[in-house]
């Protein structure tokens, strides 16, 4: 079966080819960075004996915000309780060895380069896309692991994902919102329907999303699912500062400690646990709440000043941002440090942080969606932004003025967050 796709003749990494080179190579091989579609990923997984992965119990994650802080929370809470676990999650911020954890250790450059080699030899002439080998390499690493849970984190939408091919025992939706619009569609509706792609008859449909687009139930009986909704099969609420409450169908937890995730993920991810299990120990539930963190979501980088990285990059990730925000003290000034990527909404993102921030300092990001900041600054109303052409030389202008009490939030995109991180660890090692 032959992609109706032209491929870019390139040669085969050869045997002491490094894992950089094997990108290049994946990148390289597949003219489209995205093309969605299950058959040719499908094709190749059953050659290579992957469509399942059995006996390991598999927990799908969709959504358009929450699913990397979802998969955290229930890959610490399954570790605690004893469980072998491997997480696939996308994109990455520094390594792209960040996509594959089992046991919570990042895929090996070496580990990764086997899976390559073995999928090149198993696809023939059957055209891949980058996001579809990497899936196939974490299939195939994850079966060699002999885990008793794999974490699939959906890549874009859900239905034509490359991670759909696998058929989850829980599937969950954290969130619904307008992102990818030229994929998913124009409408909560048409993205709801996308997402919803994942779910399987008979088997539990976690949705988080407390204003759920119709055609996620319409989906769900079309398919048979069992769909457990937020405020229907599943409640949470706050108690005060430290603490909140679960309540699902069979869980009851009164006093659970705040994660310094968001709250309606932990409890989404609860109620995926539930529909699993029979029963978790409270240990195992609490002390996974306490670790659960994630790099570039609410990461505290600094405390004085305060730097919070962020990877919001639509505008009910921003929204969350902002009220995040909201809670902090205003002593010193607030800065934003911001990039973003030309086809996202960034009138929408930009728009909903605006009243918070005292000074914009805009960035170029520099691939072939990224916008330039002149694009950043025609959608603020304030006046007060700089723009920067790298990322070098704005953390050069800003952070000599820093003060303790200020606050910076580096956000907008994966690309902003990570090109933040490695200008401070390169300051560092001078």
């Amino acid at each position: 079966m032959k992609s109706s796709a032209t491929v870019t003749p390139i040669s085969v990494p050869d045997a002491s080819a490094n894992l950089p080179q094997w990108l290049d190579y994946l990148l390289a091989i597949h003219p489209q960075e995205i093309e969605l579609g299950l058959e040719r990923v499908a094709a190749v997984a059953a050659r290579l004996q992957l469509l399942t992965l059995a006996p390991a119990k598999v927990i799908t994650v969709g959504g358009t915000n929450g699913k990397g802080t979802t998969c955290r929370m229930l890959e610490l809470i399954l570790q605690q309780a004893g469980y072998r676990v491997g997480v696939y999650s996308s994109p990455h911020l520094l390594r792209y060895n960040e996509r594959v954890r089992v046991q919570g250790v990042d895929a090996t450059d070496a580990d990764l380069i086997a899976a390559f080699q073995q999928i090149e030899q198993a696809r023939g002439d059957i055209s891949l896309s980058f996001f579809e080998y990497g899936t196939l390499a974490a299939l195939m690493l994850f079966k060699q692991a002999a885990l008793d849970v794999v974490i699939l984190e959906v890549g874009l939408g859900g239905r034509l994902d490359a991670t759909n091919i696998i058929d989850a025992d829980v599937s969950v939706i954290t969130a619904v919102d307008l992102d990818h619009q030229a994929f998913l569609g124009n409408t909560r509706e048409q993205v709801g329907y996308e997402k919803a792609g994942i779910f399987r008859g008979g088997r539990p449909a976690v949705v988080g999303e407390p204003q759920m687009p119709e055609t996620v139930a319409q989906v769900a009986a079309a398919k048979g699912a069992l769909l457990k909704q937020v405020g229907v099969a599943f409640h949470w609420q706050p108690l005060d500062a430290q603490h909140w409450c679960f309540s699902g169908e069979r869980w009851q937890f009164r006093q659970l400690p705040k994660p310094s995730l968001p709250v309606a993920n932990a409890a989404t991810a609860l109620a995926a646990l539930e529909a699993l299990y029979e029963t978790l120990p409270l240990a195992a539930i609490e002390q996974g709440l306490q670790q659960a963190a994630l790099s570039g979501r609410m990461e505290h980088f600094c405390e004085q000043p305060l730097i919070l990285l962020d990877v919001a990059h639509n505008p009910h990730a921003a929204r969350y941002l902002a009220e995040q925000l909201r809670t902090l003290p205003q002593q010193g000034k607030r800065y934003a440090l911001c990039g973003m990527l030309k086809d996202k909404d960034i009138h929408g993102v930009l728009s909903v942080l605006a009243p918070l921030i005292d000074e914009w300092h805009l960035v170029s990001l520099h691939n072939e969606r990224g916008a330039t900041a002149a694009m950043l600054q025609q959608a603020l109303p304030s006046t007060n932004c700089q723009q920067y052409e790298t990322m070098t030389a704005a953390w050069n202008a800003l952070s000599p003025r820093l003060h303790n009490t200020d606050v910076v939030i580096v956000f907008g995109s994966f690309y902003t967050v990570s090109g933040f991180k490695e200008v401070v660890q390169a300051i560092g090692k001078e």
